[in-house]
């Protein structure tokens, strides 16, 4: 029997669109279902003053196809150059919403990021007098910590103190990997909340390695063990407005993901809604994906919900494409490994 679920349009709270040709292919996979999306500041050179953020949200509104409406929200990358008083001017314009903390050395483009923290703290303290998030890429680059233990780890040495040390800043715990990650918001009732992806519901760390490597599977942070699966979903089923969806979808073209060092990430916008509620109605929460998915991210960044709905109906097995094809080569869907019932039909 046909079954239908209407919720408010979600919104992305962490999109990656790159640029040029790869932006002008995978913008609509995400303007198709979501009303907005925060952008990822990490292209080449990155994005780290206003007046880059506006070149960009204007290239990113070029390449939108007539009739489609989305709203890109801009981030700065913060750098131990970042100008405290271009953040305040920037966020007072209405154009930027965050800043991203990328460690130094930490995914894809972090080459810019953060090494030492004291240095940035000026501008810390700005975000937290004007109520600008900080989106932390939360892990660790000691050589010395194993790639398993990094979140956790950032966690007590890095965000911890940096919070305790700014009363006030606002903070995403970006793509949330772990148990330990869930355990720190749970803790933490004032000014944090956290994004988890779709594929972090879906996958752990033997879907990556058992049977052979899978490149697509491949993402920063990685995927955990069973354990730190399950606790995301939990917390992601759970009507916990501190957590809301960030999908990290990453697009790189295969040649950049099937190589002898391949890139990060995994390109989800296509079919993230289905995977979603395939997701939600396992665990018996279908009441609580519009919460995830439509209502706790715009609480976060105070921003309305949208008044525009979406509605996903189940039935027959639906499939999407495997790869869309960019001008710099094809990019592969996120395969979920199971069949999609659930679609976006309005």
């Amino acid at each position: 029997m046909t079954q239908t679920l209407t919720i408010r349009r979600p919104d992305d709270w962490h999109l990656h669109l790159r640029d040029g040709a790869v932006l002008e292919a995978v913008l609509p996979e995400t303007a198709r279902h979501f009303a907005r999306a925060i952008i990822m500041p990490n292209l080449v050179p990155p994005v780290v003053t206003g007046a880059q953020a506006a070149a960009y949200r204007d290239r990113i509104l070029a390449a939108l196809p007539e009739g489609m409406a989305f709203e890109p929200l801009m981030t700065l990358y913060l750098t131990e150059d970042t100008d405290p008083a271009d953040v305040a001017a920037a966020h007072a314009s209405g154009l930027v919403k965050a800043l991203k903390l990328y460690p130094a050395g930490a995914t894809t483009n972090s080459a810019s990021g953060v090494t030492d923290f004291d240095k940035v703290r000026p501008v810390l303290e700005k975000m937290a007098e004007i109520g600008l998030p900080l989106c932390v890429h939360g892990e660790v680059t000691d050589h010395d910590i194993d790639i398993f233990d990094r979140e956790a780890v950032f966690i007590d040495r890095v965000l911890d103190p940096i919070r305790r040390a700014t009363p006030g800043l606002r903070v995403v715990m970006e793509h949330i990997t772990t148990s330990d990650g869930v355990d720190y918001v749970k803790s933490n009732n004032a000014d944090l909340g956290a994004t988890i992806t779709t594929h972090h519901l879906i996958i752990n760390r033997n879907h990556i390695l058992v049977g052979g490597i899978k490149p697509h599977y491949y993402c920063l942070p990685v995927a955990k063990r069973e354990s730190h699966r399950l606790a995301l979903r939990a917390a992601a089923t759970s009507g916990d407005a501190r957590f809301f969806l960030g999908t990290d979808s990453a697009p790189h073209t295969d040649p950049n993901k099937e190589s002898a060092c391949g890139c990060a990430g995994c390109f989800t916008a296509t079919n993230t809604m289905s995977c979603l509620a395939e997701v939600f109605e396992e665990e018996g929460a279908l009441d609580r994906l519009e919460g995830f998915a439509a209502l706790n991210g715009p609480a976060f960044y105070r921003l309305p919900a949208n008044e525009a709905t979406i509605t996903l109906t189940r039935g027959d097995a639906v499939t999407y494409p495997d790869k869309i094809e960019t001008g710099d080569g094809p990019v592969t869907v996120f395969d979920p490994g199971f069949p999609l019932h659930w679609s976006v039909s309005a």
